[in-house]
Protein backbone atom coordinates (compact mmCIF):
# COMPACT_ATOMS: atom_id res chain seq x y z
CA UNK A 1 0.00 0.00 0.00
CA UNK A 2 1.97 3.35 -0.96
CA UNK A 3 0.91 5.57 2.23
CA UNK A 4 3.03 8.41 0.88
CA UNK A 5 0.30 8.49 -2.42
CA UNK A 6 -2.67 8.60 -0.15
CA UNK A 7 -1.44 10.87 1.88
CA UNK A 8 -1.35 13.15 -0.97
CA UNK A 9 -4.49 12.37 -2.32
CA UNK A 10 -6.25 13.13 1.32
CA UNK A 11 -4.31 16.72 1.06
CA UNK A 12 -5.77 17.73 -2.18
CA UNK A 13 -9.06 16.38 -1.54
CA UNK A 14 -9.80 19.09 1.44
CA UNK A 15 -8.45 21.97 -0.77
CA UNK A 16 -9.77 24.76 1.40
CA UNK A 17 -8.53 23.30 4.87
CA UNK A 18 -5.19 22.99 2.85
CA UNK A 19 -4.93 26.40 1.66
CA UNK A 20 -6.34 28.09 4.80
CA UNK A 21 -3.22 26.24 6.48
CA UNK A 22 -0.79 26.57 4.14
CA UNK A 23 -1.23 30.50 3.89
CA UNK A 24 -1.46 30.68 7.76
CA UNK A 25 1.85 28.73 8.27
CA UNK A 26 3.35 30.80 5.08
CA UNK A 27 2.37 34.40 6.22
CA UNK A 28 3.73 33.06 9.58
CA UNK A 29 7.39 32.18 8.51
CA UNK A 30 7.50 34.52 5.73
CA UNK A 31 7.24 37.05 8.70
CA UNK A 32 9.72 35.94 10.78
CA UNK A 33 11.84 35.21 8.01
CA UNK A 34 11.82 38.21 6.42
CA UNK A 35 12.46 40.21 9.76
CA UNK A 36 15.41 38.02 10.29
CA UNK A 37 17.27 38.40 6.60
CA UNK A 38 16.58 42.51 7.74
CA UNK A 39 18.27 42.41 10.75
CA UNK A 40 20.75 40.54 9.11
CA UNK A 41 21.16 42.19 5.80
CA UNK A 42 21.79 45.75 7.84
CA UNK A 43 23.63 44.70 10.90
CA UNK A 44 26.31 43.65 7.82
CA UNK A 45 25.69 46.64 6.19
CA UNK A 46 26.38 48.12 9.44
CA UNK A 47 29.87 46.36 10.67
CA UNK A 48 31.03 47.01 6.60
CA UNK A 49 30.23 50.69 6.96
CA UNK A 50 32.38 51.13 9.98
CA UNK A 51 35.74 49.84 8.49
CA UNK A 52 37.39 50.14 11.59
CA UNK A 53 36.38 53.69 12.81
CA UNK A 54 36.79 53.63 16.65
CA UNK A 55 36.22 57.31 17.26
CA UNK A 56 34.59 60.35 15.28
CA UNK A 57 34.94 64.21 16.20
CA UNK A 58 32.56 66.83 15.86
CA UNK A 59 30.23 69.29 16.86
CA UNK A 60 28.43 68.86 20.23
CA UNK A 61 24.88 67.72 19.55
CA UNK A 62 23.54 64.24 19.04
CA UNK A 63 26.74 60.91 19.79
CA UNK A 64 24.33 59.06 17.13
CA UNK A 65 23.44 61.61 14.50
CA UNK A 66 27.22 62.47 14.29
CA UNK A 67 28.01 58.68 13.71
CA UNK A 68 25.10 58.23 11.20
CA UNK A 69 25.67 61.39 9.37
CA UNK A 70 29.88 61.07 9.18
CA UNK A 71 29.73 57.29 8.55
CA UNK A 72 26.45 56.24 7.36
CA UNK A 73 25.47 59.48 5.79
CA UNK A 74 22.17 59.32 6.52
CA UNK A 75 21.54 62.01 8.58
CA UNK A 76 22.41 66.14 8.81
CA UNK A 77 25.80 67.13 10.48
CA UNK A 78 25.70 68.37 13.58
CA UNK A 79 27.48 71.63 12.80
CA UNK A 80 31.06 72.21 11.77
CA UNK A 81 33.88 72.38 13.88
CA UNK A 82 37.59 73.77 13.00
CA UNK A 83 40.32 71.81 11.15
CA UNK A 84 42.76 73.12 13.22
CA UNK A 85 41.16 72.58 16.55
CA UNK A 86 39.66 68.83 15.81
CA UNK A 87 43.80 67.76 14.25
CA UNK A 88 45.47 69.00 17.04
CA UNK A 89 43.45 66.31 19.60
CA UNK A 90 44.14 63.37 17.24
CA UNK A 91 48.28 64.34 17.37
CA UNK A 92 48.71 61.34 19.35
CA UNK A 93 50.81 58.30 19.62
CA UNK A 94 47.68 56.39 20.60
CA UNK A 95 46.29 57.28 17.28
CA UNK A 96 46.66 55.81 14.16
CA UNK A 97 44.88 57.52 11.35
CA UNK A 98 42.42 60.73 11.66
CA UNK A 99 40.70 61.03 8.34
CA UNK A 100 38.91 64.70 7.59
CA UNK A 101 35.45 64.81 6.19
CA UNK A 102 33.68 67.72 4.98
CA UNK A 103 30.09 68.30 3.09
CA UNK A 104 27.05 70.25 3.04
CA UNK A 105 26.48 70.18 -0.76
CA UNK A 106 24.92 67.50 -3.41
CA UNK A 107 24.59 66.36 -6.86
CA UNK A 108 20.87 65.36 -7.60
CA UNK A 109 20.63 64.08 -4.02
CA UNK A 110 23.97 61.92 -3.70
CA UNK A 111 26.49 63.67 -1.03
CA UNK A 112 29.56 65.28 -2.34
CA UNK A 113 31.81 64.71 0.17
CA UNK A 114 35.51 66.64 0.62
CA UNK A 115 38.68 64.24 2.17
CA UNK A 116 41.89 63.39 1.28
CA UNK A 117 42.63 59.89 -0.28
CA UNK A 118 42.89 57.77 3.22
CA UNK A 119 39.32 58.37 2.52
CA UNK A 120 38.76 55.77 -0.36
CA UNK A 121 41.28 53.86 0.75
CA UNK A 122 40.02 52.48 3.86
CA UNK A 123 36.92 51.43 1.78
CA UNK A 124 39.65 49.25 0.07
CA UNK A 125 37.78 50.50 -3.15
CA UNK A 126 38.56 49.64 -6.46
CA UNK A 127 38.42 52.11 -9.60
CA UNK A 128 36.46 50.88 -12.52
CA UNK A 129 38.16 53.53 -14.68
CA UNK A 130 39.84 56.78 -14.64
CA UNK A 131 42.17 57.82 -11.45
CA UNK A 132 41.94 59.29 -7.86
CA UNK A 133 42.08 63.25 -7.96
CA UNK A 134 44.74 65.36 -8.13
CA UNK A 135 43.51 68.80 -7.94
CA UNK A 136 40.48 70.46 -6.42
CA UNK A 137 36.86 70.06 -8.24
CA UNK A 138 37.88 66.45 -9.65
CA UNK A 139 35.79 64.09 -8.33
CA UNK A 140 35.64 60.33 -8.14
CA UNK A 141 32.07 58.80 -8.19
CA UNK A 142 30.47 55.47 -6.41
CA UNK A 143 29.12 53.17 -8.66
CA UNK A 144 25.41 53.75 -8.19
CA UNK A 145 25.92 57.80 -8.41
CA UNK A 146 27.02 57.18 -11.85
CA UNK A 147 24.84 54.82 -13.14
CA UNK A 148 21.44 56.88 -11.98
CA UNK A 149 22.93 59.77 -13.38
CA UNK A 150 24.48 58.54 -16.12
CA UNK A 151 28.38 60.10 -15.93
CA UNK A 152 31.49 59.40 -17.24
CA UNK A 153 34.84 60.16 -17.23
CA UNK A 154 35.30 63.58 -18.26
CA UNK A 155 31.69 64.79 -17.54
CA UNK A 156 31.29 67.96 -15.77
CA UNK A 157 28.68 69.04 -13.73
CA UNK A 158 27.47 72.02 -10.24
CA UNK A 159 26.80 71.13 -6.83
CA UNK A 160 24.19 72.55 -4.87
CA UNK A 161 23.47 73.68 -1.49
CA UNK A 162 22.35 71.57 1.10
CA UNK A 163 22.15 67.62 0.78
CA UNK A 164 18.45 67.32 -0.91
CA UNK A 165 17.41 68.10 -4.07
CA UNK A 166 16.21 71.67 -4.94
CA UNK A 167 19.30 73.09 -2.99
CA UNK A 168 20.91 76.35 -4.74
CA UNK A 169 23.17 75.51 -7.64
CA UNK A 170 26.91 76.50 -7.05
CA UNK A 171 27.30 77.38 -10.81
CA UNK A 172 30.47 79.25 -9.91
CA UNK A 173 32.67 76.10 -9.74
CA UNK A 174 32.07 72.86 -11.56
CA UNK A 175 33.49 69.61 -10.49
CA UNK A 176 34.77 66.83 -13.34
CA UNK A 177 34.66 63.30 -12.93
CA UNK A 178 37.94 61.64 -13.56
CA UNK A 179 37.52 58.56 -11.55
CA UNK A 180 34.32 56.00 -11.27
CA UNK A 181 34.75 53.23 -8.71
CA UNK A 182 33.71 49.65 -9.10
CA UNK A 183 30.37 48.59 -6.65
CA UNK A 184 31.48 47.57 -3.22
CA UNK A 185 28.38 47.45 -1.26
CA UNK A 186 29.77 50.10 0.90
CA UNK A 187 28.52 53.93 1.50
CA UNK A 188 30.98 54.95 -0.80
CA UNK A 189 28.88 53.39 -3.88
CA UNK A 190 26.56 56.18 -3.09
CA UNK A 191 28.83 59.55 -2.44
CA UNK A 192 30.62 62.20 -4.78
CA UNK A 193 34.30 62.41 -3.15
CA UNK A 194 36.34 65.23 -3.62
CA UNK A 195 39.53 67.10 -2.11
CA UNK A 196 38.48 68.82 0.77
CA UNK A 197 39.90 71.65 -1.12
CA UNK A 198 37.48 71.34 -3.24
CA UNK A 199 34.10 72.10 -0.69
CA UNK A 200 36.30 75.01 0.96
CA UNK A 201 37.31 76.43 -2.36
CA UNK A 202 33.23 76.49 -3.71
CA UNK A 203 32.21 78.09 0.04
CA UNK A 204 35.16 80.21 0.16
CA UNK A 205 34.10 81.78 -3.72
CA UNK A 206 30.91 82.29 -2.72
CA UNK A 207 31.26 84.18 0.60
CA UNK A 208 34.11 86.69 -0.80
CA UNK A 209 34.27 86.36 -4.57
CA UNK A 210 30.76 87.53 -5.29
CA UNK A 211 30.53 86.05 -8.53
CA UNK A 212 33.42 87.44 -9.81
CA UNK A 213 34.71 84.41 -12.38
CA UNK A 214 34.59 84.71 -16.27
CA UNK A 215 31.11 84.43 -17.97
CA UNK A 216 32.58 81.31 -19.02
CA UNK A 217 32.53 79.59 -16.00
CA UNK A 218 28.68 80.06 -15.97
CA UNK A 219 27.58 77.83 -18.56
CA UNK A 220 25.55 75.55 -16.83
CA UNK A 221 23.35 73.85 -19.23
CA UNK A 222 26.01 72.87 -21.62
CA UNK A 223 29.00 71.79 -19.84
CA UNK A 224 31.48 73.48 -21.79
CA UNK A 225 33.37 75.42 -20.16
CA UNK A 226 37.11 76.52 -20.41
CA UNK A 227 39.81 74.68 -18.85
CA UNK A 228 41.31 77.72 -17.08
CA UNK A 229 37.93 77.52 -15.62
CA UNK A 230 39.31 74.92 -13.07
CA UNK A 231 43.12 75.95 -12.66
CA UNK A 232 41.07 79.20 -11.84
CA UNK A 233 39.15 77.72 -8.44
CA UNK A 234 42.40 75.92 -7.03
CA UNK A 235 43.42 77.77 -4.24
CA UNK A 236 46.03 76.89 -1.52
CA UNK A 237 44.81 77.06 2.02
CA UNK A 238 46.39 76.60 5.04
CA UNK A 239 44.23 73.74 5.97
CA UNK A 240 44.02 75.05 9.64
CA UNK A 241 42.29 78.19 9.11
CA UNK A 242 39.08 75.97 7.71
CA UNK A 243 35.88 73.90 9.00
CA UNK A 244 35.31 70.67 8.56
CA UNK A 245 32.25 68.64 9.33
CA UNK A 246 33.99 65.56 11.60
CA UNK A 247 37.06 63.86 11.93
CA UNK A 248 36.80 60.26 11.55
CA UNK A 249 39.73 58.62 13.99
CA UNK A 250 41.59 54.73 14.49
CA UNK A 251 43.40 53.80 17.19
CA UNK A 252 46.30 52.25 17.51
CA UNK A 253 45.07 50.51 21.10
CA UNK A 254 42.70 50.26 22.77
CA UNK A 255 43.87 52.54 25.62
CA UNK A 256 43.40 55.11 23.16
CA UNK A 257 39.42 54.19 22.73
CA UNK A 258 39.46 54.93 27.02
CA UNK A 259 41.68 58.24 27.45
CA UNK A 260 40.66 60.12 24.03
CA UNK A 261 36.87 60.37 23.66
CA UNK A 262 36.75 61.43 27.46
CA UNK A 263 39.05 64.08 27.41
CA UNK A 264 37.41 65.55 24.17
CA UNK A 265 34.49 65.91 25.65
CA UNK A 266 35.63 67.04 28.96
CA UNK A 267 38.34 69.64 27.70
CA UNK A 268 36.47 71.07 24.54
CA UNK A 269 33.42 72.54 22.73
CA UNK A 270 34.20 69.56 20.36
CA UNK A 271 32.08 65.91 20.68
CA UNK A 272 33.54 62.17 20.67
CA UNK A 273 31.50 59.91 19.67
CA UNK A 274 32.07 56.15 19.81
CA UNK A 275 30.56 54.25 16.78
CA UNK A 276 30.51 51.02 17.95
CA UNK A 277 28.08 52.00 21.15
CA UNK A 278 26.06 54.27 19.56
CA UNK A 279 25.42 51.24 16.82
CA UNK A 280 24.62 49.01 19.68
CA UNK A 281 22.22 51.65 20.98
CA UNK A 282 20.37 51.94 18.35
CA UNK A 283 20.09 48.43 17.38
CA UNK A 284 18.56 48.06 21.56
CA UNK A 285 16.32 50.79 20.52
CA UNK A 286 14.62 48.85 17.44
CA UNK A 287 15.20 45.43 19.01
CA UNK A 288 12.03 45.52 21.27
CA UNK A 289 9.70 46.61 18.04
CA UNK A 290 11.99 43.22 16.49
CA UNK A 291 10.96 41.50 19.09
CA UNK A 292 7.26 42.00 19.21
CA UNK A 293 7.00 41.53 15.33
CA UNK A 294 8.45 38.28 15.69
CA UNK A 295 6.33 37.38 18.46
CA UNK A 296 2.83 37.67 16.57
CA UNK A 297 4.62 36.27 13.49
CA UNK A 298 4.96 33.13 16.13
CA UNK A 299 1.45 33.35 17.29
CA UNK A 300 0.29 32.94 13.50
CA UNK A 301 2.69 29.91 13.18
CA UNK A 302 1.51 28.59 16.23
CA UNK A 303 -2.51 29.58 14.68
CA UNK A 304 -1.79 27.38 11.36
CA UNK A 305 -0.21 24.68 13.77
CA UNK A 306 -3.64 24.68 15.21
CA UNK A 307 -5.34 24.64 12.23
CA UNK A 308 -3.75 22.16 10.39
CA UNK A 309 -4.91 20.16 14.05
CA UNK A 310 -8.15 21.30 13.31
CA UNK A 311 -8.04 19.98 9.96
CA UNK A 312 -6.59 16.63 10.01
CA UNK A 313 -9.12 16.51 13.37
CA UNK A 314 -11.89 16.57 11.39
CA UNK A 315 -10.71 14.48 8.58
CA UNK A 316 -9.63 11.55 10.64
CA UNK A 317 -13.77 12.04 11.73
CA UNK A 318 -14.86 11.69 8.88
CA UNK A 319 -12.92 9.01 7.32
CA UNK A 320 -13.18 6.61 10.32
CA UNK A 321 -14.78 4.55 7.96
CA UNK A 322 -12.23 4.51 5.31
CA UNK A 323 -9.30 3.85 8.28
CA UNK A 324 -11.11 0.61 8.94
CA UNK A 325 -11.02 -0.56 5.08
CA UNK A 326 -7.50 0.68 4.81
CA UNK A 327 -6.69 -1.75 8.13
CA UNK A 328 -9.31 -4.44 6.47
CA UNK A 329 -6.54 -4.52 3.30
CA UNK A 330 -3.70 -4.35 5.47
CA UNK A 331 -2.52 -1.89 6.69
CA UNK A 332 -1.15 -1.73 10.73
CA UNK A 333 -1.82 0.44 13.14
CA UNK A 334 1.49 2.29 12.53
CA UNK A 335 1.25 2.86 8.82
CA UNK A 336 -2.05 4.42 9.84
CA UNK A 337 -0.12 7.33 11.89
CA UNK A 338 2.60 7.42 9.38
CA UNK A 339 -0.45 8.54 6.90
CA UNK A 340 -1.37 11.23 9.36
CA UNK A 341 2.30 12.22 10.18
CA UNK A 342 3.06 12.36 6.19
CA UNK A 343 0.09 14.92 5.79
CA UNK A 344 0.59 17.15 8.66
CA UNK A 345 4.47 17.41 7.75
CA UNK A 346 3.84 17.76 4.31
CA UNK A 347 1.39 20.97 4.84
CA UNK A 348 4.43 22.25 7.37
CA UNK A 349 7.33 22.01 4.89
CA UNK A 350 5.37 23.62 2.42
CA UNK A 351 4.22 26.19 4.35
CA UNK A 352 7.76 26.72 5.60
CA UNK A 353 9.23 26.86 2.01
CA UNK A 354 6.56 29.04 0.58
CA UNK A 355 7.02 31.63 3.38
CA UNK A 356 10.82 31.26 3.25
CA UNK A 357 10.35 32.00 -1.03
CA UNK A 358 8.20 34.99 0.21
CA UNK A 359 10.55 36.47 2.11
CA UNK A 360 12.72 36.23 -0.03
CA UNK A 361 10.67 38.23 -3.01
CA UNK A 362 9.45 40.75 -0.34
CA UNK A 363 13.44 40.92 0.24
CA UNK A 364 14.22 42.13 -3.07
CA UNK A 365 11.25 44.45 -3.86
CA UNK A 366 12.33 46.20 -0.42
CA UNK A 367 15.94 46.55 -1.76
CA UNK A 368 14.46 48.16 -4.72
CA UNK A 369 12.40 50.26 -2.64
CA UNK A 370 14.93 51.56 -0.32
CA UNK A 371 17.89 51.60 -3.51
CA UNK A 372 17.76 55.60 -3.20
CA UNK A 373 18.75 55.34 0.45
CA UNK A 374 20.98 51.81 0.31
CA UNK A 375 20.44 49.94 3.86
CA UNK A 376 19.93 46.32 1.92
CA UNK A 377 22.86 45.56 -0.26
CA UNK A 378 22.07 42.12 -1.85
CA UNK A 379 19.06 39.80 -1.69
CA UNK A 380 20.07 36.52 0.68
CA UNK A 381 19.08 33.41 -0.94
CA UNK A 382 20.95 31.44 1.28
CA UNK A 383 19.17 30.24 4.62
CA UNK A 384 20.89 32.38 7.73
CA UNK A 385 21.77 30.76 11.35
CA UNK A 386 18.38 31.68 12.72
CA UNK A 387 16.35 30.50 10.25
CA UNK A 388 17.73 27.27 10.56
CA UNK A 389 15.73 27.23 14.17
CA UNK A 390 12.59 28.99 12.28
CA UNK A 391 12.52 25.63 10.07
CA UNK A 392 13.10 23.15 13.32
CA UNK A 393 10.10 25.13 14.83
CA UNK A 394 7.45 25.17 12.12
CA UNK A 395 8.25 21.31 11.37
CA UNK A 396 7.65 20.77 14.80
CA UNK A 397 4.28 22.31 15.29
CA UNK A 398 3.53 20.61 11.96
CA UNK A 399 4.82 17.42 13.83
CA UNK A 400 2.85 18.20 16.74
CA UNK A 401 -0.47 18.86 15.13
CA UNK A 402 -0.34 15.77 13.26
CA UNK A 403 0.15 13.21 16.81
CA UNK A 404 -2.73 15.42 18.46
CA UNK A 405 -5.16 14.45 16.12
CA UNK A 406 -4.22 10.50 16.84
CA UNK A 407 -3.88 11.53 21.07
CA UNK A 408 -7.65 12.93 20.72
CA UNK A 409 -8.98 9.44 18.93
CA UNK A 410 -7.03 7.57 20.89
CA UNK A 411 -8.77 9.08 24.31
CA UNK A 412 -12.03 9.24 22.45
CA UNK A 413 -11.40 5.36 22.29
CA UNK A 414 -10.48 5.22 25.51
CA UNK A 415 -13.43 6.85 27.11
CA UNK A 416 -15.53 4.79 25.05
CA UNK A 417 -14.03 1.11 26.74
CA UNK A 418 -14.59 2.63 29.76
CA UNK A 419 -18.01 3.52 29.72
CA UNK A 420 -18.33 -0.08 28.34
CA UNK A 421 -16.84 -1.57 31.30
CA UNK A 422 -18.99 0.25 33.22
CA UNK A 423 -21.64 -0.90 31.51
CA UNK A 424 -20.45 -4.23 31.64
CA UNK A 425 -19.92 -3.48 35.68
CA UNK A 426 -23.71 -2.22 35.93
CA UNK A 427 -25.05 -5.45 34.83
CA UNK A 428 -22.65 -8.05 36.67
CA UNK A 429 -20.99 -8.74 33.11
CA UNK A 430 -17.42 -7.45 34.36
CA UNK A 431 -15.70 -11.20 35.67
CA UNK A 432 -16.84 -12.58 32.86
CA UNK A 433 -15.00 -10.46 29.95
CA UNK A 434 -11.59 -11.98 31.17
CA UNK A 435 -12.96 -15.44 30.74
CA UNK A 436 -14.24 -15.05 27.10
Amino acid sequence: MNINRLAWVNIISHPFNTILSLLLMTFGVGIISLILLLNNQIEKQLQNNLKGIDMVIGAKGSPLQLILSSIYHIDNPTGNIFYKEANKLVESPLVDFAIPVSYGDSYNGYRILGTTHEYPNLYGFDLKEGKLWSNSMEVVVGSTVAKNNNLNIGDRFFGTHGLGEGGHAHDNHYYQVVGIINPSNSVIDKLIITDIKSVWDVHNHDLSSDHSHDDHCHDHHDHHHDENCIENNISIYDMDEFMITSMLVKFKSPIGLIQLPRKVNETTNLQAAIPIFEINRLTNLIGFGVQTINLIALIIIIVSGLSIFISLYNSLKKRRYEMALIRVHGASKWQLIKLILIEGLTLSILGTLFGLLISRVSLFFISIMVNKNQTISQIQFSLIGDEFWLLIIALCIGLFSSLIPEFFDLCNKLIITAEFINLLIDLGLFPMVFFI
